[in-house]
């Protein structure tokens, strides 16, 4: 796979808080930005929003994930223990996420799934290892049709 065809663009920046309503306020009331999805994932733990500068989702829009733990076993919950409510991850949409998941782990980068999850909107996801992404928890995203 050639470097240029890895990764599209930036799909969004995570924000981990306890309070996902508290957050989506600021976005919303605040900055005028616009909620484009909520949902509950049981498998990971998490009430997840996420907002635009836009109503309408374009194909390089960035967006923010807002990440509130649902449970304290969950991973986010386990994060935010540690740290103060913040800055996350970084996720980086691909087309393909079997194929660019090949080629990062030719190039020796570690993935924290041995085959992709469902994430927001349908979406596969897989995480690179902060190691592997100097420092920075780095997601990688095949958007679902609810993306």
């Amino acid at each position: 796979m050639e470097n240029s065809d890895l990764f599209v663009c930036i799909d969004h920046v995570a924000y981990v808080g306890p309070d996902n309503e508290d957050a989506v306020k600021y976005y919303t009331e605040v900055l005028g930005w616009h909620e484009l999805h909520r949902e509950v994932n049981e498998e990971q733990g998490v009430f997840e929003i996420m907002v635009a500068p836009a109503a309408e989702l374009t194909e390089h829009m960035t967006q923010v994930q807002l990440i509130q733990p649902t449970r304290p076993d969950a991973t986010t919950a386990k994060w935010l223990e540690k740290n103060r409510p913040g800055l996350h991850h970084m996720a980086w949409r691909v087309a393909d996420i079997d194929a660019v998941s090949a080629t990062l782990r030719e190039r020796g980068v570690r993935l924290l799934y041995d085959e992709p999850r469902i994430g927001t909107g349908g979406s596969k996801i897989n995480f690179m290892h902060p190691k592997s992404g100097k420092g920075v928890l780095i997601e990688i995203v095949q958007p679902g049709t609810g993306h």
